[in-house]
């Protein structure tokens, strides 16, 4: 069965996003957006008008779609319409959509040790330490190599980051004893938290899980998602957990 080929437009769409270094994630979503508008209107995009833009965002606001993925056909119809077809002026017709702001939830001291005696082994309780004390994104955590740890600085090195930068966080000694830990135990290779294939690293996807089944086990019933772990007033708080040892100690790692 032969794969259906892709139209002159959509081709020159992707090499300009590519020639932008935009991640294949971006990339993909970008095209789907356009393919969602085009669906819309029945016709090529390229054959948009103002009025069109007008429509499709009021049909959008109208079947219930939410801000945020309001907000990103609006970016990826942006960069069609002004990197792809060269027509600048269309983007002016299109709005971003303020998404009303919601206090996150913040987990007590008490909260942050059941949640992270709650996680299922070693890794995972220094998985989840690392995104609670540095702050980091789970996509970060994941990410973390044996060599991103500098002791003697007391930081940790983040690669490509949000918006593809490195970047170093702050590692207290505290969290340096759970990692040298965990090290003892696995003596990782490469990736800090290796998946099921040790040549791999751990998935955000199994990692997002874990949060999930232990705020469950625990008990916590407020929302509980790894940006929860990495939320500014949270990390002051295992700042505090940590000096008052309402977290498990470093020696809860040993074998």
């Amino acid at each position: 069965m032969s794969e259906k080929p892709i139209s002159p437009l959509r081709q020159r769409m992707i090499e300009d996003m590519m020639v932008r270094n935009f991640v294949e994630k971006t990339r993909n979503d970008y095209i789907r957006q356009v393919k969602t508008f085009t669906a819309f209107l029945g016709r090529s995009p390229d054959t948009a008008t103002a009025e069109d833009l007008r429509r499709f965002q009021l049909h959008q606001t109208r079947t219930g779609v939410r801000p945020p993925s309001i907000n990103g056909s609006v970016a990826a119809l942006r960069f069609f319409f002004t990197v792809t077809l060269d027509r600048p002026e269309m983007a002016r017709h299109l709005t971003f959509v303020r998404e009303p702001r919601k206090m996150p939830a913040v987990l007590s001291p008490e909260e942050v040790a059941r949640l992270l005696e709650a996680a299922p082994g070693p890794k995972y309780k220094a998985a989840l330490s690392a995104a609670y004390a540095a702050g980091l994104r789970v996509s970060e955590v994941v990410a973390l190599k044996v060599s991103d740890i500098d002791s003697e600085r007391l930081l940790l090195r983040i690669e490509q980051g949000k918006g593809r930068k490195d970047r170093f966080a702050m590692l207290s000694p505290q969290l340096l004893e759970l990692l040298r830990d965990w090290y003892r135990i696995a003596r990782p290779a490469v990736w800090l938290f290796p998946g099921r294939d040790p040549i791999l690293p751990l998935t955000t996807r199994q990692l997002v899980r874990t949060v999930h089944a232990a705020a469950n086990m625990a008990g916590i019933k407020k929302r509980v998602t790894p940006h929860t772990l990495r939320h500014y007033v949270a990390s002051r708080t295992m700042s505090r957990a940590f000096s008052s040892g309402l977290v498990f100690s470093a020696n809860s790692f040993g074998p």
